[in-house]
């Protein structure tokens, strides 16, 4: 088997799949060594990358996955009849937030953290695939954990968790103690 027939199947594994396909699996499928899928993995990310390709190789928690250039999403909106994304509420994106950076998490431990009954909010995106069900702790009443999807990291075009921007340290953070006593001050 050439390098083109070999850059072949692997594109058509990925195009087929539809959903991110693990490296050792591409191998596998294609009867050729991890490093070599890897090699050719390389050189369809090259491929793709030139601005005259309308797809692009994503990378996924270790995955790839091949998907449309975000700037030609209007065009395959319309021509599929696809509606208008909805932009997710500020309650949607403060649980994300809480998942993301603590996960996998209960419910509870979403609520703890904002203060509010967060159940509509995560069954929402649990509906929208954002985040999924990552199995029960082995807690009273057996809760069931929450984390992030792959569709999670698509939204926010990033290929990993690491990539999250790091939490501020805690003696960066201003407390509630901290603006009251300016505002007395700058009252007086």
């Amino acid at each position: 088997m050439d390098v083109n027939e070999k850059l072949a199947i692997i594109e058509s594994i990925l195009f087929a799949g539809g959903d991110p396909v693990e490296p050792d699996k591409l191998a596998q499928a294609a009867g050729i060594d991890q490093e070599e899928t890897m090699e050719l993995l390389e050189k369809l990310a090259e491929k793709y990358s030139v601005e005259s390709s309308g797809i692009e190789l994503l990378k996924l928690n270790g995955s790839y996955q091949l998907a449309t250039k975000k700037k030609y999403s209007q065009y395959i909106k319309n021509a599929l009849e696809i509606k208008k994304n909805a932009a997710l509420s500020s309650a949607a994106l403060e649980v994300l937030t809480v998942v993301a950076y603590n996960q996998p998490v209960t419910k509870s431990f979403i609520e703890q953290v904002r203060g509010v009954d967060s159940s509509g909010t995560v069954n929402s995106l649990v509906e929208k695939k954002l985040l999924t069900e990552a199995g029960r702790l082995d807690l009273p009443g057996r809760p069931i954990a929450y984390k992030t999807t792959d569709a999670f990291l698509r939204a926010f075009q990033i290929s990993s968790l690491e990539e999250l921007p790091p939490l501020p340290q805690q003696q960066a953070q201003i407390t509630i103690d901290e603006v009251t006593e300016d505002t007395e001050e700058s009252g007086d």
